[in-house]
C-alpha cells in the first residue's frame, strides 16, 4: 500500500470520527430534553420560587392538548403565569393548562408557576408530577427519581431544597419573576446557538485535519 493511499484512508477515518462527534453533539441535547423538565429560580426553603416547566414533545407524536401540574401539599401557595393560547384552571394543589390549539409534537413551550417553597430541611426532594394529555393518548410524568437508581421511563419533574436564607416573607419579587421568565424564553434560542457553534467548530477542525493531510501528501509525493 503506497503512502498516498494511506493518507487518503487516514483522512477518511478522521472525517468520519468528526462526523460522528457532530451527530452526538446534536443528539445529546435533544435526548436530554425528551422529558418534561423543571427549572427553579431558586431552591431555598421557605422562599418564593418561579418554577419553569419545559415541554417540547407530544405523546408519541400526537399534539398536546392539556397539562396538569400537581404541586406537593407542603407548598404553601401557587400562582400560575398566564400563557398565551392556553386557559388556566386551578385548585388547591393542581394547575391545568388547556390549549386553545393543540401544541404540535416537536414544538417547545414553557409554563411558569410561582410558589412558596415549604420550610423543610435542605436536601428534601419535591416532586411535581405532570399529566400530559394529547389528541391521542396521554403521558403521566409521575415516577419518582431515586438517587442511585436508573431513571424511570416517565420521571416526575423535581427540585431539591437548599438551606433557608431566612427570607421568604411577603410576595415573590416581581423583578425575579420577570428575569426568570426572560431567561426561560431565551433558553431555546441559546440552546440552538450552542449546537450550531459546536457543529461549526467540529467542521472547522475536520477541514484543518484534511488540509494538513493533503499538504503532507503533496510533500511526500515530491
Amino acid at each position: 500500500m503506497d503512502k498516498i493511499t494511506t493518507h487518503h484512508k487516514t483522512a477518511a477515518r478522521v472525517a468520519a470520527a468528526f462526523g460522528a462527534a457532530a451527530v452526538l453533539a446534536v443528539a445529546a441535547p435533544i435526548a436530554a430534553s425528551a422529558h418534561v423538565t423543571v427549572s427553579p429560580s431558586n431552591t431555598a426553603a421557605s422562599s418564593y420560587s418561579v418554577l419553569t416547566f419545559s415541554v417540547g414533545h407530544g405523546c408519541e407524536g400526537s399534539p398536546t392538548t392539556a397539562l396538569t401540574f400537581t404541586v406537593p401539599d407542603a407548598v404553601e401557595s401557587i400562582t400560575p403565569t398566564v400563557n398565551p393560547g392556553w386557559s388556566i384552571a386551578k385548585t388547591d394543589n393542581t394547575v391545568v393548562y388547556t390549549a386553545a390549539e393543540p401544541l404540535e409534537d416537536g414544538l417547545r413551550t414553557t409554563f411558569a408557576l410561582s410558589v412558596k417553597l415549604p420550610d423543610l430541611p435542605a436536601g428534601e426532594q419535591l416532586d411535581f408530577p405532570v399529566l400530559q394529555e394529547c389528541e391521542v393518548g396521554s403521558t403521566d410524568w409521575a415516577e419518582p427519581v431515586v438517587d442511585g437508581e436508573d431513571e424511570p421511563a416517565h420521571p416526575a419533574p423535581s427540585i431539591v431544597l437548599s438551606e433557608s436564607t431566612g427570607g421568604g416573607h411577603g410576595h415573590a419579587p416581581a423583578a425575579e419573576e420577570s428575569a426568570h421568565e426572560e431567561t426561560a424564553a431565551s433558553a431555546s434560542s441559546d440552546d440552538v446557538l450552542a449546537r450550531v457553534l459546536g457543529i461549526a467548530g467540529l467542521v472547522l477542525g475536520t477541514v484543518g485535519v484534511m488540509i494538513g493531510v493533503t499538504s503532507r501528501r503533496k510533500e511526500t509525493s515530491k
